[in-house]
């Protein structure tokens, strides 16, 4: 990074994911470096047991910093427990057990002496010797090379594990403790404003997914607004009636209002079948979380076993709808022949809709219903909602005229269009911001800049919207400044 100066001398660290380092730093195993010991503390309350409030694998996987404020579980432990693994401030805890090995070795900073708060299972405490200054080995473990070491030896089949041996016996470099402070506050001040970018550019995409869902939902529940209404030849002044349907009040006199089993042919997808069961075929499908909000997540495309006759029940076509069947019910995006083939699991619907409706125009309704609550009132909720075939093909669809659907549909797609185009603009400039953040943190912690010189304000933990716009413009505006010549190194290379 070239704003940043380089130290003057370096050497080789003999660690093929860490290059050169800086003359005087040096290569240790973790354990020379912090006391590192896995949690037994389960979730449960025993009898005879001191109750505690228990830092578990979500309040570490979801936190950078582990605070008092935050509500933890209520569980019980021993006293023998209780003082092995109460937490302290400076501790590091980081995540040992998971589904994927790239959740291993997650790491949270304990940032404040906590009240009765004792580490849980799944977790490893990393406790700091006195010549370590534990925030520089949280950032050092938030550092993806350093933590690909854990990815390679963590195992398991269905959960893999992070063994203490292979905890311990890990590879750090250690700066002298003043270089390890300065790296920490400088980390701390940079990432702040980095993460306050963060923050107030997904709050505005926030605020333009929620224009454009208001645009959505007027045009599909209520017709199209007067002036648009009278540019496509429409009655300016429709009439309304009561729809019948209580949470979306009136529609459209002309406007007819019709169970979607009398407008399309819905089917719930595959149960997961992971065995060939003999002349099956292993296809793509796509499940709830592959669904968004009018497009396709293909970032986690997996494939099961069909049979011959499953292969036709459950392919999709181009222009058919999906439909979410569980967790956010709504969701829905259209299929436009993304992959050359690929199927539905039980987690979604595909909803084919009839001749002489058009299915952008129920892909557009279904959305305004789920962002609505629509489908609230009729899902099957135990502890997740469910939308079973037989509610989905009774749910009561508004209908206008064909010529209708197709103006709604075209002023919709040219309303969006802008919000769309400002949206993915922001969300490539929050891509390569996480990307600048990724490799600030790794130059800090390996010596790649020396940062001994730079001068960090008094950092103070404030509320970002308690700050001017002429502030955080000017945020903004430094790490845009650094992520363009980052991005500009990158090229270069």
């Amino acid at each position: 990074m070239a704003k940043y100066n380089s130290y003057p001398k370096y050497k080789n660290s003999g660690i093929p994911w860490l290059g050169e380092i800086p003359e005087h730093w040096e290569v240790r195993k973790l354990k020379y470096l912090a006391d590192c010991f896995p949690s037994n503390v389960d979730k449960h309350s025993k009898e005879g047991e001191k109750k505690v409030r228990l830092c578990n694998y979500t309040d570490v996987y979801k936190n950078d910093f582990i605070r008092n404020s935050m509500q933890f579980m209520i569980a019980s432990a021993s006293d023998e427990q209780i003082e092995k693994f109460k937490l302290l401030s400076g501790d590091v805890i980081i995540t040992k057990d998971s589904e994927t090995a790239n959740d291993i070795a997650v790491p949270a900073f304990v940032i404040e002496d906590l009240e009765n708060v004792i580490c849980g299972y799944h977790l490893s405490i990393i406790r700091s010797y006195e010549f370590i200054d534990g925030k520089y080995i949280f950032r050092l473990f938030q550092h993806k090379r350093f933590n690909s070491q854990f990815e390679i030896c963590s195992n398991g089949v269905t959960r893999v594990g992070l063994g203490v041996y292979d905890l311990q016996n890990a590879f750090g470099v250690c700066p002298p403790k003043q270089e390890q402070t300065a790296i920490a506050r400088f980390l701390d001040y940079k990432l702040a404003k980095i993460n306050r970018f963060i923050q107030k550019k997904k709050q505005l995409i926030k605020l333009l997914n929620e224009q454009k869902a208001a645009i959505i939902n007027q045009a599909v529940t209520k017709g199209l607004p007067a002036e648009a209404a009278a540019k496509a030849g429409l009655d300016a002044n429709v009439k309304m009636k009561d729809s019948g349907i209580e949470w979306l009040g009136d529609i459209p006199e002309h406007w007819e209002v019709r169970k979607l089993k009398y407008l399309a042919n819905a089917v719930l997808g595959k149960m997961l079948c992971n065995e060939d069961k003999g002349g099956y075929f292993k296809r793509p499908y796509l499940k709830s979380k592959n669904i968004q909000w009018l497009n396709v997540d293909f970032s986690d495309v997996e494939e099961m076993w069909f049979s011959s006759s499953e292969l036709e029940t459950y392919r999709l076509k181009k222009g058919d709808l999906i439909l979410s069947e569980g967790g956010e019910v709504g969701k829905t995006c259209m299929w436009n022949n993304q992959l050359e083939e690929c199927y539905i699991q039980n987690s979604a619907h595909k909803v084919t809709i009839n001749e002489g409706n058009l299915n952008h125009y129920f892909l557009y309704l279904f959305n305004s219903y789920g962002k609505k609550g629509g489908f609230d009132s009729i899902v099957n909720r135990v502890s997740i909602a469910h939308l079973t075939k037989d509610k989905l093909i009774n749910v009561k669809c508004l209908v206008p005229p064909l010529i209708e659907q197709q103006q709604i549909v075209s002023y919709i797609k040219q309303e969006t269009a802008i919000i769309n185009t400002t949206i993915s603009k922001i969300e490539k400039e929050l891509a390569l911001t996480e990307e600048y953040k990724t490799a600030l943190i790794a130059e800090a912690v390996t010596g790649k800049i020396d940062v001994r010189g730079y001068e960090v304000p008094e950092i103070v933990e404030e509320d970002p919207d308690s700050y001017r716009d002429e502030e955080i413009e000017e945020e903004l505006g430094m790490v845009a400044e650094d992520g363009e010549t980052y991005q500009t190194q990158k090229e270069d290379l």
